[in-house]
């Protein structure tokens, strides 16, 4: 795993991180990129109002915890990333998941354009 796409990828996942623990979906969404596919644990949504809409309907308290564990830079301003995350509510036990992610830097800007999340076992 390469240092630099690591860095670019958690420069990234740190604001969105900040902003899931937040409860701010629409800051969460300013960090994706306007046609970005969004596949979280629901149907999948295309673009930022899918992702805000999405995170409203989180509960207040969840939290998210990312680990990466592996990247590949596909081109000059794209990165793949694929993380386990551990999304913790106050409710409940914590959730663990799958995250493949592929980051696109945009007007010099790196953005999330697409995000699918998967549960495995």
């Amino acid at each position: 795993m390469s240092s630099t796409e690591a860095q670019i990828l958690r420069t990234v996942l740190d604001q969105w991180r900040s902003a899931v623990d937040a409860h701010e979906p629409d800051r969460v969404a300013s960090l994706f990129t306007d046609d970005a596919i969004f596949q979280g644990l629901h149907p999948y949504t295309v673009g930022r109002d899918g992702v805000a809409a999405y995170y409203a309907a989180q509960p207040l308290g969840l939290t998210a915890t990312y680990a990466i564990r592996e990247t590949r830079r596909l081109a000059a301003d794209v990165v793949l990333g694929y993380l386990e995350v551990e999304f913790g509510f106050t409710d409940r036990p914590a959730l663990t998941v799958h995250l493949g992610v592929l980051v696109r830097r945009v007007d010099g800007t790196w953005l999330i354009g697409h995000y699918q999340v998967s549960r495995l076992g």
